[in-house]
């Protein structure tokens, strides 16, 4: 299994170049045909190149034909640039087969190729950190990234914490789900979201697509619970959380809570949404800042499905 990977640098500069070099190295060990673009180690200031080089380097991507279009890092650096991005031609790239893949920052791009074209994107690995990492690629990441390229991926599944199934079950029969004690199904609905912050940003810009009956997930890095939370309200106060089916938290790792937090932590942050609005507030999914990731269909419809404690998102029967 062969496929053509194009990598490139939409975003910030390649710092950790070590981790760059293995996740190339590791991708062709495992077959590939990797092809580097030819910024994507450049810099300026924090960025991958200044912005020329940077909507340069997308567009490339998209005229390169390869089978996966991977980022080699997230950062930041994408909302300076929408609007000099070509998004009909990434949209053709894709209906040709391109999957572009990321996170982090990779959200901005996602978000406004959605809004512009209803073009599916992947959200999953970077190069450095993922394939990259010194202790070597997450067994989980590589097989849902094999799956991908395969064009097996049929869903991702996880476990719920303890309380979510209890806390989710009142509210999942107005949402056009099959209630029952052990868990629900809701109808399926466009699946989008990613980086909480970088979503937060593009909010009352042509950059957010207006999702009416999706389903939301987002996940964050260095964000305190405060943070999150206020990010979170103003999700909840424009409408937008209420217009959806479901909203899916992953992961929001790499902070620090402090003494005169008094007890205020993410899961308290998740507790007080819940009384805010009747949408079901899933947490758990393995994605976002960490080795243990899936890859997500961003702009797929997808079926989200809970039974007891396990939780479901199924995309294979959505189209």
């Amino acid at each position: 299994m062969t496929k053509h990977i194009y990598i490139y640098s939409p975003s910030s500069a390649v710092r950790d170049k070590a981790a760059f070099r293995r996740g190339v190295a590791r991708l062709k060990k495992l077959g590939h045909e990797v092809e580097v673009d030819e910024a994507a180690l450049a810099s300026h200031m924090r960025f991958a190149g200044d912005d020329e080089t940077r909507v340069a380097a997308i567009h490339r991507a998209a005229a390169s034909g390869a089978d996966v279009a991977l980022i080699s890092r997230g950062g930041y650096g994408l909302t300076r640039i929408l609007p000099q991005i070509n998004y009909k031609a990434l949209a053709k790239a894709v209906e040709r087969g391109t999957q572009f893949v990321g996170l982090s920052d990779f959200t901005a791009l996602q978000m406004a190729l959605l809004a512009k074209t209803g073009a599916t994107t992947w959200a999953g690995p970077a190069v450095g950190e993922d394939f990259g990492a010194e202790a070597g690629p997450d067994d989980i990441m590589e097989a849902c990234f094999d799956d991908l390229l395969l064009g097996q991926g049929e869903g991702a599944g996880w476990r719920l914490p303890t309380g979510d199934a209890v806390a989710i079950k009142t509210v999942a029969g107005p949402q056009g789900g099959t209630g029952a004690e052990a868990g629900f199904s809701l109808k399926p609905g466009v699946l989008w979201g990613g980086n909480l912050a970088v979503l937060g940003s593009l909010i009352g810009t042509p950059w957010l697509p207006e999702v009416r009956g999706g389903v939301l997930f987002l996940e964050d890095v260095n964000e305190h619970p405060f943070r999150v939370e206020r990010l979170l309200t103003q999700l909840l106060r424009t409408g937008i959380l209420d217009r959806q089916k479901a909203l899916v938290l992953g992961q929001f790792s790499n902070y620090r809570l402090v003494p005169h937090d008094r007890g205020f932590k993410l899961a308290t942050v998740v507790d007080w949404l819940r009384t805010q609005t009747r949408v079901p507030v899933l947490t758990g999914l393995p994605f976002g800042h960490v080795p243990t990731k899936v890859v997500l269909p961003v702009g797929a419809k997808v079926r989200l499905e809970v039974e007891g404690r396990d939780a479901f998102l199924l995309w294979a029967h959505a189209h």
